[in-house]
């Protein structure tokens, strides 16, 4: 029942929902990976917002590349009959496992508006803390209230449907 009503049935609602998750994920993960680069201020709070138009395609992009290999590790993970929260709780794993290898190196690319080495040979040094604060962000926020909209839009078409079906 879960996998039904808290995740997209359709290509429109998988829009939605990535729309939604990376709105959530991009307006606290990249603010918080930023000022633990650089620093905490107003100034560098103002770059991430002036650097997030270009920053997003290429999170839309990252999301849609990993897509199919973070299914493919989670249905080596998970046996058929694990709960919906042991599934749901492995894709995001596995999903921002990927993620966060190509967003550390293309995201520090995109923050400093141009393509170094520097992001590369401090790889080591940077991903386990943006893994760490992706993971946490998708985990307890941009993951629950993308699938509780799904849930209230699946809720509301269904019911829609039965007064539909109902009526003479």
């Amino acid at each position: 029942m879960d996998f039904y009503m808290k995740l997209p049935r359709r290509k429109r609602e998988f829009t939605l929902f990535l729309f939604v998750l990376s709105f959530i994920s991009m307006n606290i993960i990249a603010p918080l990976i930023t000022c633990f680069e650089v620093n905490f201020s107003l100034q560098t709070w103002a770059h991430i917002f002036q650097v997030m138009p270009m920053l997003w395609p290429a999170v839309g992009a990252t999301v849609l590349i990993t897509y199919k290999p973070a299914d493919f590790l989670t249905r080596k993970f998970t046996a058929h009959d694990d709960s919906f929260r042991a599934k749901v709780t492995m894709n995001i794993l596995c999903t921002v496992f990927l993620m966060s290898i190509i967003l550390t190196v293309v995201g520090s690319w995109i923050g400093a508006q141009q393509i170094s080495m520097e992001p590369i040979s401090r790889f080591f040094y940077k991903w386990p803390r943006n893994f760490a604060i992706s993971l946490f962000v998708e985990i307890f926020i941009a993951q629950p209230i993308a699938r509780q909209v799904m849930f209230v839009l699946h809720k509301r078409l269904d019911s829609r449907k039965a007064v539909l079906a109902s009526a003479p």
